[in-house]
């Protein structure tokens, strides 16, 4: 199996079988992106336990890329830290937009590293990342 493959077998994986999609009960925050260009629309809801994304979920619609990566990346933060998800966020941005390679706790979301070849997919392929951005770093109210 080349590489290629296996990178796409994921993405519709995770396109066709999202996790974490829906919504969750007592959410602390909810995003709502749209990716005027092709459509997409996600609403992304996060539950935090003090600094921690104690539960993440989405829903939506959108493209196999943007499905792929917003189910790909709740399952990344979901449970950890704000600050890593921040830092996460800031390698997952850099690797679609530059190329620069991911490390290797980007797990699955590596998927995406060449999507930066197609600049028209970047907006897909960032659109919950986005959405994750603004959610854990708004101030409560």
């Amino acid at each position: 199996m080349d590489i290629s493959d296996l990178y796409t077998e994921i993405i519709m994986d995770h396109q066709k079988n999202p996790r974490n999609y829906g919504m969750i009960e007592n959410k602390d925050r909810e995003v709502h992106l749209t990716n005027s260009s092709c459509g997409d629309e996600i609403f992304l809801q996060v539950k935090l336990n003090r600094e921690k994304i104690q539960d993440i979920a989405f829903y939506g619609h959108g493209c196999a890329i943007c499905t792929a990566s917003a189910s790909i990346m709740t399952d990344l933060v979901k449970g950890i830290s704000r600050e890593k998800a921040l830092e996460f966020y800031e390698e997952f941005i850099q690797m679609v937009r530059s190329g620069k390679k991911p490390s290797s706790f980007l797990k699955d979301a590596r998927v995406f590293e060449g999507v930066s070849q197609y600049p028209l997919r970047v907006k897909c392929a960032t659109l919950a990342w986005h959405a994750l951005k603004k959610a854990i770093t708004i101030e409560e109210k």
